[in-house]
């Protein structure tokens, strides 16, 4: 295992004081807004990722890493402006970011129109990765198949019987349209699709068209949620009593603090990114280490993402030799890396990072804050078919 280091590193929000042979990395991601928590664990992880990754020195080859960060405000408006400003004004020599699939499919045409690369971490969106994608954008995040295709493999059987609920936006409705794909010849019907706005605290109207769409339907019956942000879709569902109907309630793994309102649900199934005790690796040994000594608790779902990114980005500089864009192209296609969740993989063909996921099941622990995801099954690449999406 890596020593543990307290160096911090160089993180700033202008240019002043930057040397022009300095390795120059935009983080452009949603630092303020309802999306907040995800941002701040996003930023965390890259630090930590470039810190682990170059042993603390934050160099490559005796260059300095500087990483200046953009507010996007979860506007895509702002995504594509900020991100031409760090490749023009600021010449970064990549970026990365952001939180939201809408702020991100809005930034795609600008990586390209300077034929920069935009690493994406961690929107989610299929998209992104498939009908809008460039040659210049790598994702180290997981894409909406991943997370449908496992939790298919959580959920899926015969005679079972899936409502969705999901955002109305690129998120949810891609991951619903992935998610139905993934369940295509195991016996698993979908019976109601249900798309309500991203910022939807009441619920009823939604629950009752769901309720009365799988009432009279025999066998199992779930209703499967995806859901980023408030709300507490899950937790007022269940107060409307599904169980009346034999609907029982389903969702992928989410940060912990959302996962405090799973411990209504005992015994749920379903596949998350990542649990910070379900990896088995000298990286998350180290992650989890760090994250608790330096913030007090244990490292989240984006933080994982957040490292998986830096990592990839030393990784790819030294492969490279320097980060020319075309050089860099070359050496992350294909690569392989050792992240929190084990070896992950950019696809050459989309340049979509396969990796592990995760199946659960729900323990309440009365003494743990949030509900734990314990590992039923790690989800390795070889079991996960994620079908190719930018043909």
């Amino acid at each position: 295992m890596k020593r543990l280091l307290m160096t911090t590193a160089v993180s700033v929000m202008a240019m002043a004081g930057v040397a022009s042979a300095d390795i120059k990395i935009a983080h452009i991601y949603g630092k303020t807004g309802p999306l907040e928590a995800y941002a701040k664990q996003s930023h965390d992880g890259l630090m930590l990722g470039l810190e682990y990754a170059t042993d603390g020195t934050m160099e490559i080859d005796g260059e300095k890493i500087v990483v200046i960060e953009k507010d996007t405000q979860l506007k895509p408006e702002n995504g594509k402006v900020l991100l031409a400003e760090a490749y023009g004004d600021d010449e970064v020599d990549l970026a990365i970011g952001p939180v939201s699939s809408g702020v991100a499919l809005a930034m795609l045409p600008v990586a390209q129109e300077y034929e920069k690369l935009l690493i994406v971490e961690p929107a989610v969106a299929d998209s992104i990765t498939g009908s809008n994608w460039n040659r210049y954008i790598f994702r180290t995040a997981r894409n909406s198949s991943q997370d449908a295709v496992a939790n298919a493999i959580a959920l899926a059987g015969e005679d079972v019987n899936i409502a969705t609920l999901a955002q109305d936006y690129a998120f949810g409705r891609d991951g619903v349209a992935a998610f139905k794909e993934a369940l295509e010849g195991t016996g698993t019907n979908i019976v109601h699709e249900e798309y309500v706005p991203t910022d939807t605290t009441d619920f009823t109207a939604a629950a009752e068209r769901i309720f009365n769409a799988m009432k009279d339907v025999e066998g199992e019956k779930k209703l499967f949620v995806i859901w980023a942000g408030g709300g507490n879709p899950m937790g007022k569902i269940q107060a409307m009593e599904p169980s009346r109907f034999g609907v029982e309630l389903a969702t992928g793994g989410n940060i912990l603090a959302a996962m405090a309102s799973y411990k209504d649900f005992p015994g749920m199934e379903g596949a998350t990114y990542y649990y910070y005790e379900n990896p088995n690796n000298d990286v998350n040994d180290w992650l989890v280490e760090t994250h608790q000594e330096r913030f007090g608790s244990p490292p989240d779902f984006f933080t994982a993402g957040g490292m998986s990114a830096g990592i990839a980005i030393v990784e790819a500089i030294k492969k490279a030799g320097g980060t020319d864009t075309e050089d860099l192209i070359a050496a992350m296609e294909g690569m392989e890396w050792e992240t929190p969740k084990g070896t992950m993989k950019f696809r050459a063909e989309d340049h979509q990072a396969m990796q592990s996921m995760y199946h659960f099941k729900i323990r309440v622990d009365p003494d743990v804050e949030w509900a734990i995801p314990d590992l039923v099954r790690e989800l390795t690449i070889d079991d996960l078919p994620i079908p190719i999406r930018n043909k």
